[in-house]
């Protein structure tokens, strides 16, 4: 985020780079910084005759050298964009002689999503040496909560610990769909509030007492009867909670709490960072820690690839999933 900062920082000072290739698994931040540069480059003014916005799919790279190579009309700089230049990928390659020698007066953005250059090709540094690479990586599910609270804190909101883990355990590491759930919250509720599970709940949809984030406390906390009235709820909205999806959860929590097991560093910080998990769960697993030794997580996370063949139809006859999810959690609780 730092490096996101800066390059707008630089931008609004007037330090603007002919080419901007911005590529990575992480489509958010290639988003914003394309945006940010559309909106702010050029005056409304000049944007008429000096910016334009191509996609991938229906250009070559050609096309791409000749729009940049034109000249602004009654401006400083024309800025072409290209979105959705992962399309480009075979022939992305044939940009490096425009990278060796790019035209001074053009802003090019290639915004190469999903994918990265490989480093060793003269591409990537030619596009280094002349302009600007950025690289958006993903980010990790335990860091996703921490920049929940950056996003908003702008924008004078705060969010509870909760109410973070809620998104990031529905929503996973998808930073857009996260933002547009934010933004959501944003126009209903007033600034200076903090966004509690109750809002996830009331606004989002998303259930703050049955859903697998509380499935999995509660299985970790060995708190049965909480448990079966979650799979029973479960089992009765599948379309919303799909067993293989529930499964995946449980054989997840399991898997880290094995590895958890034979960690020498138990602190919070060490556990978080090596099972890539929200701080916020590290409790969670503390208190499974204590509930199920080593032994007896791997008899389970055996089980649970058993149930996860059965509910796809593997050894046996179609089971229903209320069944599956009972036998699942008699073979952790037993």
């Amino acid at each position: 985020m730092d490096e996101i900062v800066k390059i707008i920082s630089d931008i609004k000072n007037g330090n603007i780079k002919p080419i901007y290739f911005l590529m990575g698994e992480e489509p958010y931040y290639i988003d914003k910084l394309t945006e940010y540069i559309e909106d702010n480059v050029l005056t409304e003014d000049e944007k008429g005759f000096n910016q334009m916005v191509l996609y991938g799919r229906d250009v070559t790279i050609d096309d791409i050298v000749s729009h940049a190579k034109r000249y602004p009309m009654m401006a400083d700089r024309q800025v072409v964009i290209v979105k959705e230049a992962q399309e480009l990928v075979k022939t992305i390659e044939n940009l490096e002689k425009y990278a060796d020698n790019p035209q001074p007066t053009t802003v090019l953005v290639i915004a190469y999503k999903y994918k990265t250059l490989d480093k060793r090709k003269k591409l990537i540094k030619a596009l280094e040496k002349n302009g600007l690479v950025f690289e958006s990586k993903k980010l990790y599910e335990n860091q996703i909560a921490s920049w929940i609270s950056r996003v908003l804190k702008p924008k004078e909101y705060s969010i509870d610990a909760k109410a973070a883990a809620m998104l990031v355990e529905f929503l996973g590491t998808d930073l857009n769909r996260i933002n547009n759930e934010l933004e959501k919250l944003q126009i209903i509720l007033p600034k200076g509030t903090q966004i509690t599970p109750n809002h996830i709940e009331e606004n989002i949809g998303f259930s703050k007492d049955f859903n697998v984030f509380e499935f999995r406390k509660a299985i970790g906390d060995r708190n049965q009867l909480q448990a079966y009235r979650i799979a029973e709820h479960f089992a009765q909205n599948k379309k919303e909670y799909p067993i293989v999806v529930t499964t995946g959860m449980v054989f997840s929590f399991f898997s880290g709490l094995l590895q958890y097991h034979g960690l020498k560093d138990k602190s919070a910080g060490n556990v978080a960072k090596v099972l890539k998990i929200n701080p916020y769960f590290v409790k969670d697993y503390d208190i499974a820690l204590k509930n199920y030794p080593m032994k007896k997580v791997s008899t389970i996370v055996a089980s649970i690839r058993e149930i996860d063949l059965k509910s796809k139809g593997v050894g046996a006859n179609q089971l229903h999933e209320s069944d599956l999810l009972k036998e699942l959690l008699v073979k952790i609780f037993i």
